[in-house]
């Protein structure tokens, strides 16, 4: 039997739950103080489904591989602001309690999610380091009788159901519980408290030079165009050929205010210019903040926001309020409009006093017109204007919505579970999960991110039609009803052409109307990326068996191996450092790769006996030429335990193969 379960009183903000999914009843709503719900009788786990597709794994687990650990069951989905902002709370928890493995269990409800593909760059997007299984057919979902995003159950070490819950706060419902619950499975000696160790795709995966850059500003008069570069956590400055004119943070995830080569982002999205302050405000995502970067100062100050994630409230002033997953801002006149993605409304912000208040949204998650702050909103991750009007795109209802004269009012779009990939009127055309849009010239154009397209609406035809896409994911340039996108998120215009940040593709497209055909940006300037010296080493690191080597100069030939249809880019800049650890750093580059090329280098030891260390910090940026293009940066810290001995190795050889990009 299960041990006895304490009633676990669920904290933390409002649960996300929906509409019924085929098969499964669904509330619909925010609900408070519920709690996660102990199971009184013997009941077995359900076994994982065998059609489903595992990631971060690197094979197929059953129920038994689990046995000795408390598991840990997330239902998931990755449009879910609700589900991404538990990620925290299930790392936390997997840190503590090496007893306890988290199973994601991705339950889609998009059809866009339902590709293994697309949850595996959810799972590069988000850092999501425990297993995931695609369970496209909702059987886990079903079993568990589950009616909401996120919902949990806890399966007990000898593979019984010990309790069921849904919501976020997940955290104190666990942790008040589970050191006990431990201490009598050890007792009966069935606990195993060593951590599992798993293939995650963040090991395997190469790293874009940009990665899943989320929302685009441009700067008219400056001929600038800014984009927020999310998973390197900075924002970059262009201009329209794609030369990196400044980096706005360090690239090290964190919140830290100061100089651009120190500030720091986490998975920032939208941005917004003020031409005349020459200021540019980002909506911090993940950090749950509003920040101002000056850049004629070089500098970042937050301005909004306390860093923790808040709950509903009726606003506040700068640092003292908590925010909610910022998703983008608009400048209106003199106020920041914010899509606040997290508790489903709209807020403004004046600058100059600090204070900000709801805008428009009640706080329930739903599709519903009226008064602005009666009306229903739904996730709202995009913002664009006319000056006059707001028009922002609700993605959990697949729709494009407009702020006006104090009323919320739907363009395109019906209901929570309406979505799909249809041109024509309003009242008839749908979107799937549209995060961005742009107002333009009378027009409106949408990044219909689920569906891979850029769509434009005209509010005088009523009608909606497509733009760029197929409608299958790709990274295909050319002609724009052939060319291929994955996951758009954002488009501006710049110069007489569109910019389209291509989040999965890890690109920005240009659509240039004079040929109605779409290119990728090359980005030039990739000296500009380079840490600044003394920044935390963030790539991948290697530990390699230990050698044995003779005192003295060591001999070093190091190889990199390109492989097929990938190219090293030579106008990068590719270094490889080398230090041992009884001397500083030697530097070795910037120097040319191409494919097979050795680098031959002597490394000086001093060391007469003993033991030594020899590390390899190596920078690679190449492309994928075979595969429409894409650019990658291989960081990689080879680790070498070194023995110095007479009698040892005079010379080392170390092969180094650059990754390739999934298909």
């Amino acid at each position: 039997m299960p041990a006895a379960l304490e009633r676990w009183t669920r904290i933390g903000l409002g649960l996300l739950l929906l509409h019924p999914l085929p098969g499964a009843a669904v509330a619909q709503g925010p609900a408070q103080g519920e709690t996660m719900q102990p199971y009184t009788q013997h009941v077995r786990a359900v076994e994982f489904p065998s059609y489903a597709d595992w990631l971060n794994t690197g094979h197929r687990y059953v129920l038994a591989d689990f046995r000795g650990h408390f598991v840990l069951l997330d239902f998931w989905t990755y449009c879910c602001i609700n589900c991404m902002h538990v990620l925290p709370d299930l790392a936390r928890l997997e840190k503590k309690y090496p007893q306890l493995t988290v199973v994601g269990v991705h339950s889609a409800k998009f059809e866009g999610e339902r590709s293994t593909r697309n949850i595996r760059e959810a799972i590069l997007r988000y850092g999501i380091e425990h297993p995931v299984l695609n369970d496209y057919r909702f059987e886990l979902w079903n079993a568990y009788a589950v009616h909401a995003w996120p919902s949990f159950v806890l399966i007990d070490p000898e593979g019984y159901v010990i309790a069921q819950a849904s919501g976020e706060g997940i955290f104190d419902l666990i942790d008040s519980n589970l050191g006990r619950l431990s201490a009598e499975y050890e007792k009966r000696g069935v606990l195993v408290k060593k951590k599992m160790e798993f293939n995650l795709e963040l090991g395997r995966a190469p790293r874009g030079v940009l990665s899943f850059p989320g929302k685009l500003a441009v700067d008219s008069a400056g001929h600038r165009l800014f984009v927020t570069d999310s998973d390197n956590n900075r924002v970059l400055v262009l201009d329209p050929q794609g030369h990196i004119l400044q980096v706005i943070g360090s690239g090290v995830a964190g919140r830290a205010d100061g100089p651009f080569g120190q500030a720091g982002f986490l998975r920032p999205q939208g941005l917004a210019w003020d031409p005349e302050k020459q200021v540019l405000y980002v909506a911090d995502t993940d950090n749950h903040l509003l920040r101002r970067v000056d850049l004629k100062a070089g500098s970042v100050t937050t301005v909004l926001g306390t860093g923790v994630q808040g709950g509903r409230s009726g606003g506040g002033v700068g640092t003292s309020l908590a925010l909610n997953s910022p998703w983008d801002v608009l400048l209106l006149d003199d106020r920041l409009i914010i899509a606040m993605a997290g508790p489903h409304q709209l807020w403004s912000f004046d600058p100059e006093s600090g204070k900000a208040a709801p805008l428009a949204g009640s706080g329930w998650e739903d599709i519903k017109d009226g008064p602005a702050l009666e009306a229903a909103l739904a996730q709202p991750s995009g913002l664009s204007t006319d000056g006059r009007v707001i028009y922002f795109t609700d993605s959990e209802t697949s729709s494009v919505r407009k702020l006006e004269d104090g009323r919320v009012s739907t363009l395109v779009g019906e209901g929570l579970f309406e979505f799909g990939d249809i041109d024509g009127p309003l009242g008839q055309a749908r979107l799937q999960h549209a995060i961005g849009l742009l107002w333009h010239a009378g027009k409106i154009y949408v990044a219909d991110t689920y569906n891979n397209k850029i769509r434009v609406i005209d509010p005088e035809q009523r009608r909606v039609s497509t733009l760029i896409g197929d409608g299958q994911s790709g990274d295909a340039d050319g002609p724009a009803g052939r060319a291929r996108l994955n996951e758009p998120n954002d488009i501006e215009y710049l110069d007489g052409r569109f910019y389209i940040t291509d989040t999965n593709n890890s690109l920005i497209r240009v659509y240039d109307p004079s040929d109605s055909r779409v290119s990728s940006l090359e980005l030039k300037g990739l000296d500009k990326l380079e840490p600044e010296a003394g920044t935390a080493f963030d790539g991948r690191v290697v530990r390699l068996p230990g050698r044995t080597v003779r005192p003295g100069a060591l001999s070093l030939d190091f190889q990199v191996q390109s492989g097929s249809g990938l190219e090293v880019n030579d106008q990068a800049p590719n270094t490889l450092e080398v230090s041992t650890s009884d001397r500083g750093a030697v530097s070795v580059g910037p120097f040319e790769l191409s494919g097979g090329h050795t680098l031959s280098t002597r490394v000086p030891l001093n060391a007469v006996s003993g033991s030594a260390g020899l590390e390899l910090d190596l920078t690679v940026y190449y492309c994928d030429k075979a595969g429409g293009g894409r650019c990658f940066l291989d960081r990689v810290r080879y680790e070498l335990p070194l023995r110095v001995a007479a009698g040892g190795e005079a010379g080392l050889r170390l092969e180094h193969s650059l990754p390739r990009p999934e298909d």
